[in-house]
């Protein structure tokens, strides 16, 4: 859950800089150093998880899906 909700603050992060703000720099460069170290960590650890914790890639539900669907829906 932790992973997640850093992923969600990276990605918003990510989003707010796209308009020109960069919410984790105001908060000064170390404690940014560390934001942007744990959101790196969350996602290597989110891709690295992924397939054992979702339901639609798990390789029971992956067998049941049509060839080619990817869908997560």
């Amino acid at each position: 859950m932790v992973a997640f909700i850093l992923l969600i603050v990276g990605g918003l992060n990510w989003l707010l800089h796209a308009f020109g703000y960069n919410v984790v720099d105001m908060l000064g460069a170390t404690i940014a150093r560390v934001v942007y170290i744990l959101v790196g960590l969350a996602a290597i650890y989110e891709a690295v998880t992924h397939k054992k914790n979702c339901r639609a890639c798990s390789a029971s539900s992956m067998s049941a899906a049509p060839a080619g669907d990817m869908t997560h829906g």
